[in-house]
């Protein structure tokens, strides 16, 4: 029994050391994103103190590291536990995080754009491809279900999603030259807009969205 007991405290021990490892390199990595480069594996390794050969035993190349550094990846709602059934107070709730959290990772927003926006790369495994953010502004749309169809809905968190995402905010800041704060604020203030002409009966264009695939 005692033999099983130090078995299973040893194993217990390698997966919270490698579990370490791992996040470690993912830590150097969005430190390293934030500093403004674009990190490859030695690099994150390097800066975590770890050896090469050891990082690579957890992130086979640059842009398996860059994904797990990606700041949304485990987040499954933006709604409050305590969350109103009024749809402008939800979306209200959700905008909110949603664009605190890309102001507050943008540099590492930033990285994820310009990986979408390579053509020689496979897009399917990046966050911006993975839809989370509709989900997200789909969950604050639901008591609209029933006034609205299912695709209304969907197309409508499609239109907020494109007025407050990495993309909005990239136009606002660097095109339109829009301080950080003012920048949140319109896409804010955009979100809303577009609930509220859903509501007044100016419901978003459906037409053959149901053939296309779902994206963030």
């Amino acid at each position: 029994m005692t033999g099983m007991s130090t078995q299973s405290a040893e194993m217990t021990g390698r997966w919270r050391q490698k579990q370490r490892t791992r996040e470690a390199l993912i830590a150097s990595a969005r430190d390293l994103v934030t500093l403004g480069t674009t990190p490859t594996v030695e690099q994150a390794a390097e800066r975590a103190g770890i050896s090469r050969t050891t990082a690579y035993r957890y992130f086979t190349n640059q842009r398996a590291l860059l994904l797990a550094a990606h700041p949304e990846t485990g987040t499954t709602s933006l709604l409050p536990p305590d969350a109103s059934d009024d749809p402008a107070a939800r979306l209200n709730a959700v905008v909110e995080r949603f664009t605190q959290l890309i102001s507050d990772t943008e540099p590492q927003q930033r990285t994820m754009l310009r990986m979408a926006l390579d053509p020689g790369e496979s897009h399917t495994d990046l966050p911006l491809r993975q839809g989370r953010a509709i989900g997200w502004i789909a969950e604050a749309l639901e008591p609209l279900r029933g006034t609205l169809t299912d695709g209304q809905v969907h197309q409508l968190a499609l239109a907020i999603r494109s007025a407050t995402g990495i993309e909005a905010r990239v136009w606002l800041t660097d095109v339109a030259q829009l301080s950080n704060e003012d920048a949140m604020a319109v896409m804010r203030w955009s979100a809303q807009a577009l609930l509220a002409a859903a509501l007044a009966g100016q419901a978003p264009p459906t037409r053959a969205i149901d053939a296309r695939p779902r994206r963030r």
